[in-house]
């Protein structure tokens, strides 16, 4: 799990989390022992939300675009098809219980020392 931790802090470290919004990359740096559980998980399934994301667009890079037509179109298109992706991989986080988020969080709850608040 510990290349999954790397993989947050390699996150951290890319434009993308730029691109994907500041708040996501402020959640991330903001967890530590401090954090509740709760955070901590709402963070993960985040972080695994944008993970689909990125898998879901490397998908759509394999169909190929179709040649032709206007270039303010395409753009249209790709922002909407952008905003689909991000809505396909929240759903799917939501809908599938979060696998990489679940062990996500019980590596990041054991490293901060978090525990369950009853």
């Amino acid at each position: 799990m510990s290349m999954i931790t790397g993989g947050i802090d390699a996150y951290l470290n890319t434009s993308a989390a730029d691109i994907y919004g500041s708040g996501m990359s402020g959640k991330i740096k903001n967890v530590g022992s401090s954090s509740t559980a709760d955070e901590l998980k709402e963070v993960c399934k985040e972080f695994e939300s944008y993970f689909m994301e990125q898998v879901y667009k490397e998908m759509f890079k394999s169909v190929g675009k179709s040649e032709g037509g206007d270039s303010s179109l395409a753009s249209l298109v790709d922002y909407f098809k952008d905003t689909a992706i991000q809505t396909l991989a929240t759903q799917t986080t939501d809908q599938n219980g979060g696998p990489l988020a679940q062990q996500l969080y019980k590596q990041m709850k054991r490293n901060y020392g978090i525990t369950e608040e009853e």
